[in-house]
């Protein structure tokens, strides 16, 4: 068993999520990966063909086809929400671009539970409609899920077409990954015991926001598979070149925030003193987590990526450790 096996096996263990799976590697492949536990607490045990819910991870892949689109002249960094979606002309967000989307500095605010309060995605989109702004547009980099549900809304508005076959396009078939996909989806690990649904989660999205949204949104909503962040991983640590352009992909994960208080890229978190993975990483690493327990970075510098998929909610996103133990992980698999 690896050290990373090993120390997954703990969190397993002590109740951390019942599964994990991992993968480290270069741009040519793997150096240590694998699955262990269960897909849920006393159910089946992975073999590493499960679907995950990606949670938040699902924002930079979906990132990745908004600068597809910026690449192919379709929409651009600095076109606005009201240049494109007719309900935000004359509003306080008319004029939020594409960047400030991307980059978490709109002023948007973060973790707005509006299903709450709205159950139906016509009552929904009125509430995001209505929700005001933190602070003034490119000031500083707040968090949100809410301005990357707008950014998905733009980039459908532009194109023509829905966000899930934008994904599918310029993401998943240019890198194999079939088993990416929004749910529903079959053979999945269980994530949290919804209050709201009153029922355990399993192959449906996670994020009670996007289930409202119809599960196909910017911020949340992707499910892949194992083998499939690992294509993703090693086709950023190659350069991207299967996905964008030399210039568009180097723009994507450089920082666009460096005066103001953390680093962002578009659409990946840039290294910082924020960083949840802790600080074992290169300046230049940039990466995403997810609310599930899952997360991709990559270093440039050390030619790696790094995959860890866990469901941490479940059966309830309470338990701690979770923290401790990403940082744990990344620091040993940086030594590998």
């Amino acid at each position: 068993m690896s050290e990373l096996a090993s120390l997954l096996r703990e969190g397993a263990e002590q109740r951390v999520y019942s599964a994990a799976a991992w993968s480290v590697g270069d741009g040519e492949g793997a150096i240590d990966r694998g699955s262990l536990g269960h897909r849920a607490h006393g159910g089946a045990p992975v073999d590493g063909t499960e679907n995950w819910d990606l949670a938040s991870v699902t924002k930079p892949i979906v990132g990745l086809a908004v600068m597809a689109l910026v690449e192919r002249g379709i929409l651009g960094l600095e076109d606005t929400l009201g240049s494109h979606l007719p309900g935000y002309t004359g509003g306080d967000k008319a004029e939020l671009t594409v960047r400030q989307l991307l980059a978490h500095s709109s002023g948007l605010p973060g973790g707005v539970r509006l299903f709450a309060d709205h159950p139906s995605r016509e009552g929904f989109l009125d509430a995001l409609r209505a929700l005001p702004l933190r602070r003034s547009p490119g000031t500083g980099v707040e968090y949100s899920s809410q301005g990357f549900m707008l950014l998905g809304f733009l980039a459908e508005a532009a194109s023509g077409r829905r966000l899930d076959h934008l994904v599918e396009e310029y993401v998943c078939a240019p890198l194999g990954m079939d088993g990416t996909r929004f749910g529903p989806v079959a053979e999945a690990v269980a994530t949290e015991y919804c209050h709201w649904r009153e029922r355990m989660v399993i192959g449906e999205v996670h994020d009670e926001n996007a289930v409202v949204l119809g599960g196909i949104c910017g911020h949340a909503g992707l499910f892949g598979t194992l083998e499939d962040l690992e294509r993703l991983g090693m086709a950023l640590v190659r350069g991207g070149g299967e996905l964008l352009g030399a210039d568009t992909f180097a723009e994507m994960t450089a920082c666009h925030t460096e005066t103001l208080n953390l680093r962002r890229c578009l659409g990946w978190q840039g290294f910082d003193h924020d960083c949840p993975l802790g600080t074992v990483f290169g300046r230049d690493s940039y990466g995403h987590t997810g609310f599930t327990g899952t997360s991709i970075w990559v270093d440039p510098a050390l030619g790696r990526y790094f995959v860890l998929l866990t469901n941490r909610v479940h059966p309830s996103r309470e338990p701690a450790g979770i923290e401790v133990l990403r940082r744990r992980f990344h620091e040993c698999a940086v030594g590998l």
